[in-house]
């Protein structure tokens, strides 16, 4: 998910998101400020990590008011500091007020995954398993979710259900088996789909093989079952891990020669990082 595609989708959910937060009014903003004066507060970063989502942060405001103006001192991907200054907003003191809470959450909640995905990149670092994300994600905060993930340093697995086909152990069932569920999708699906398909165990792994998955996800398996499982399909498919993927156990598969390693964590768990708007001025 880059910058330009999320910057497109943005704006509904930024509007929604303003909407739960200012149902009629901000009764507090309103009663101490009745009326416009110009004003500056501080973006400040309180802990160290990656910063992601300022495009969003600094989008809170101009939906709130096109003559706002974000001046930035740091950007998506970069390292912050503790007590650095991020960037300074100015305008309507009543905008800056409103939508404080809600450019954090975004500003804060992105941070977060950013970080904690740097972190688990770091340790696939040399080896030649990607790292990715799933759709594990904050209903309507998907398209920031994933955007994050990839100025972490990470990659994004596919983005809906309507992105590729993967056959999970419901749909496996559903169809009767690991063949005929790899047949009704090669049947199906558009010609330019890879097919990927989740398995349990080595008899699934062989059956996958066997009936031409291009994706074959290895769940929940151990380290020993795994390295198996990779021997067995011996470059016949690409292969994924998954399953409880985290930054405490993660480099138990860098020596398996997986493709690709997909982590629910990297959006379900992740901290947010802390940074705050502060040191309000009004300036006129």
């Amino acid at each position: 998910m880059d910058l330009i595609t999320m910057q497109l989708a943005a704006d509904k959910y930024i509007r929604m998101a303003l909407e739960e937060d200012i149902n009629s009014e901000d009764v507090s903003t309103n009663a101490v400020m009745p009326s416009y004066k110009k004003g500056e507060v501080q973006l400040i970063c309180k802990e160290d990590g990656i910063l992601a989502g300022m495009p969003v942060f600094e989008r809170v405001f101009t939906l709130l008011d096109p003559h706002t103006q974000v001046e930035r001192y740091a950007e998506d991907g970069q390292r912050v500091e503790k007590g650095q200054l991020l960037a300074k907003v100015t305008g309507d003191v009543r905008v800056l007020l409103s939508g404080e809470r809600t450019a954090l959450n975004y500003l804060q909640r992105l941070s977060g995954i950013a970080t904690y995905t740097h972190t688990v990149a770091k340790l696939l670092e040399g080896t030649q398993t990607k790292l990715l994300d799933t759709r594990k994600t904050t209903p309507c905060m998907r398209i920031f979710e994933k955007y994050a993930v990839r100025m972490g340093g990470g990659n994004n697995h596919r983005y809906n259900l309507s992105d590729g086909v993967m056959l999970k152990d419901n749909h496996i069932d559903a169809a009767g088996g690991v063949r005929q569920a790899v047949e009704a999708a090669r049947a199906y699906a558009p010609f330019v789909r890879k097919i990927e398909v989740e398995v349990e165990n080595l008899d699934m792994v062989r059956e996958a093989v066997e009936a031409g998955a291009d994706i074959i996800m290895l769940d929940n398996m151990t380290a020993d079952q795994m390295a198996d499982a990779v021997r067995l399909i011996d470059g016949r498919a690409q292969t994924e891990c998954s399953g409880n993927m985290t930054k405490e156990n993660i480099q138990t598969i860098t020596e398996l020669g997986v493709d690709f390693v997909s982590s629910g964590a990297l959006t379900h768990s992740a901290p947010i990082l802390d940074i705050s708007l502060k040191h309000l001025r009004v300036l006129d």
